[in-house]
C-alpha cells in the first residue's frame, strides 16, 4: 500500500529566484546617522539563523545573505567597518567526505511525474574540508547547531566543526572569541535550538523543565532535549554580561513560535484520500478489521480511540500518542476471542497508545516521505513473529495499519512543552535587554504574522507557506534571503528606537527565495 501525499502547489515559478539582488539605491548622502551606537566593529553571535544556514546546509550564497551581513552593509553607511564571515568553500553545502552527517543543500526539483519537491543537490560534490581551521576570527560568529550553553563551552570546536573552522585555539569558546574582538556593537540571537531539536524530532527528547536536570553536559548529544529554563536564564545573562563588559551596545532577538514554521504546518493531519488508488479500495477491508479493535476500545471505556477511514473525504492518519495510557495489556484478552491470541497480541502492541490524528496535532515535514509506506523495521519484526510477508506488509503501513511513530508527530502535550519553554526563554531575553539598555527586536511577532496572512512589502507578501511563501528555505525551518532581509529591517527599526539612529531599510523583494534545479538525486 502506498500513499502519495501531494502537498506542494507551485503555481507560479516566478516566485522562485536563484540569486539575490543587492540594489538599495541611496538618493541622499549624509541623511543617515548612527545615533548613540558605534558600528565600527560589529560582531554577530548566534546559531544557524545567524550563520545563514538554509536548505539544510551552510553554503556561500546563504552566508552572504545572512541578516548580519545585510546589516553590515547598512551599517557601512554610518561608519560601520569591514564585516567578515567564515565562508564555506562552495555553494553546494556540506563537508567533503562527510555527506551522511553533513549533506549538500536541498534544491527544488521535479520528479518523473512532474511533481515538485526538495531534493539533494548533486550537481557537484562538497569541497569544504571539515578539518581545516581558517586561522582567524570573524565578525559573523553564528554557529549552526549551537545552543545557549554551547557559546561558553570550552573546546566546543571539537564537537562542532562549524565553530572548529574558526575557533582561535582548541579550547576556545564562542563568547570568548567574540569578546576578544572588542566589538563596539553586537547582535545576539540564540535559544532556538534549545527547543527546536525537541520539536522537529516530534518530542522524542526530554523536557528538562520537567526532569529538573540543570546539567547540560548530560543533555541529549543529538540536541533533542528542551533546555531547563533556569539554565537558559543564567547562561543567557552571563553571555550578555560578557558582551556589554567592554562598553559595547547591541541588539537581541527573541524566539519565534517554532510551530508556526512550515516544517510543522505543511503536512495535513488528514492526508489519506479515498481517491488514492493505493488506499481507497482498501478502506472497506480496513474498516472491517478495525471494527474488532474499536469494539475493544468501547468495551474498555476509551471509544474516543476508535479508528475509522472515510470513503467520501480525507481521513486522518493513525498515530502513536505516548501521553495516552498504554492499554495493550487490557486489549489482549478482549481481542483474543475474535482474532486469536497471536493476532490479538500484535494488535494490542500496535494500538495500545494509538488514535487518529486531529487538527491539534502537527505532522512534521519528514512524515510526508513515510506515510503510506511499509515500515521495514516493523515488517521484519512481524515476519520474525511468524506472519507471512503479505500479512506483515498489511500490518506495517505507516500511518494506516502501523501508527505513525512519535518522531513524526508533535502532539498537543509536546507543543505545550515547547511553548512553555519558549515563553520562559523570551522573558529572560526581554529582561536582559531592558536591564542593559539594549535594542530588542520581537521577531516572534513578525514570524507569527507571516504564518497568519503574511507580511506585505514593496512588490509582494512574505508568508510561511512552504516553498511558495518566500519566507522559508526548503528545510522548512531556516529563512530565505528574502526573510533575512525582513529580519534585517526589524533589527534596524529596533536600533533606531533604542539608540536614535537613522538607517535605511532594505527591500525584501530584492532578495531571492529558493533554488530550482533538476541536477538532483533521490530525496
Amino acid at each position: 500500500m502506498k500513499n502519495n501525499i501531494k502537498y506542494l502547489a507551485i503555481l507560479a515559478l516566478g516566485l522562485v529566484a536563484c540569486e539575490p539582488e543587492f540594489d538599495n539605491p541611496i538618493d541622499e548622502a549624509g541623511v543617515y546617522s548612527s545615533g548613540e551606537a558605534d558600528f565600527s566593529n560589529f560582531v554577530a553571535l548566534g546559531n544557524s539563523l545567524t550563520a545563514g544556514f538554509a536548505d539544510n546546509a551552510l553554503y556561500i550564497t546563504g552566508q552572504e545573505n545572512s541578516y548580519p551581513n545585510i546589516l553590515s552593509q547598512q551599517f557601512a553607511l554610518v561608519g560601520g567597518g569591514e564585516f567578515t564571515q567564515p565562508l564555506m568553500a562552495d555553494n553546494v553545502g556540506g563537508f567533503a567526505g562527510q555527506t551522511e552527517r553533513f549533506p549538500p543543500r536541498l534544491v527544488l526539483a521535479f520528479d518523473a511525474e512532474g511533481n515538485p519537491g526538495p531534493s539533494l543537490y548533486t550537481g557537484a560534490a562538497p569541497s569544504t574540508d571539515i578539518t581545516t581551521n581558517l586561522g582567524v576570527s570573524f565578525n559573523n560568529m553564528g554557529v549552526p547547531g549551537a545552543r545557549v550553553y554551547h557559546l561558553g563551552f570550552p573546546g566546543y570546536g571539537a564537537l562542532n566543526p562549524y565553530f572548529g573552522r574558526f575557533a582561535s585555539e582548541p579550547n576556545a569558546t564562542v563568547i570568548g572569541d567574540a569578546v576578544a574582538q572588542n566589538p563596539t556593537f553586537f547582535s545576539l540571537w540564540i535559544g532556538n535550538n534549545d527547543i527546536l531539536g525537541y520539536a522537529t524530532s516530534g518530542g522524542v527528547g526530554l523536557d528538562h523543565n520537567v526532569t529538573g536536570n540543570i546539567d547540560p553536559s548530560t543533555y541529549s548529544p543529538q540536541g533533542l532535549d528542551i533546555t531547563n529554563s533556569g539554565v537558559f536564564d543564567a547562561t543567557y545573562r552571563a553571555l550578555i554580561g560578557a558582551l556589554v563588559s567592554t562598553g559595547a551596545k547591541g541588539v537581541v532577538l527573541n524566539l519565534p513560535n517554532v510551530t508556526t514554521l512550515p516544517f510543522f504546518t505543511t503536512v495535513p493531519f488528514a492526508p489519506l484520500s479515498p481517491l488514492d488508488p493505493s488506499f481507497g479500495p482498501q478502506i472497506p477491508t480496513l474498516n472491517a478489521t478495525f471494527g474488532q479493535l474499536n469494539g475493544a476500545f468501547a468495551f474498555l471505556g476509551v471509544p474516543e480511540r476508535s479508528i475509522q477511514f472515510s470513503t467520501t473525504g480525507a481521513s486522518p492518519v493513525v498515530i502513536r500518542d505516548e501521553s495516552l495510557t498504554d492499554i495493550s495489556a487490557q486489549l489482549v484478552p478482549v481481542l483474543t476471542p475474535a482474532l486469536g491470541a497471536a493476532q490479538a497480541t500484535i494488535f494490542a502492541a500496535q494500538y495500545g497508545q494509538a488514535r487518529q490524528a486531529t487538527a491539534n496535532d502537527l505532522l512534521v515535514l519528514t512524515s510526508s516521505g513515510v506515510i503510506g509506506q511499509v515500515n521495514q523495521e516493523r515488517f521484519d519484526e512481524l515476519v520474525g513473529f511468524g506472519l507471512t510477508p503479505e500479512q506483515a506488509g498489511q500490518l506495517s503501513v505507516n500511518g494506516i495499519t502501523y501508527p505513525l511513530q512519535d518522531q513524526y508527530v508533535l502532539t498537543p502535550a509536546e507543543q505545550s512543552s515547547v511553548e512553555n519553554a519558549r515563553q520562559a526563554f523570551n522573558t529572560t531575553i526581554a529582561t536582559a535587554a531592558n536591564a542593559n539598555d539594549l535594542a530588542f527586536y520581537n521577531v516572534s511577532n513578525d514570524l507569527t504574522q507571516a504564518a497568519n496572512g503574511g507580511i506585505p512589502f514593496d512588490g509582494g507578501v512574505i508568508t510561511s507557506d512552504f516553498v511558495t511563501g518566500g519566507g522559508f528555505s526548503l528545510d522548512g525551518v531556516h529563512p530565505t534571503p528574502r526573510a533575512h532581509a525582513l529580519v534585517t529591517n526589524g533589527i534596524l527599526n529596533a536600533i533606531e528606537i533604542a539608540y536614535g539612529a537613522t538607517l535605511p531599510s532594505v527591500n525584501p523583494g530584492d532578495y531571492g527565495t529558493v533554488t530550482l534545479s533538476n541536477e538532483v538525486g533521490a530525496n
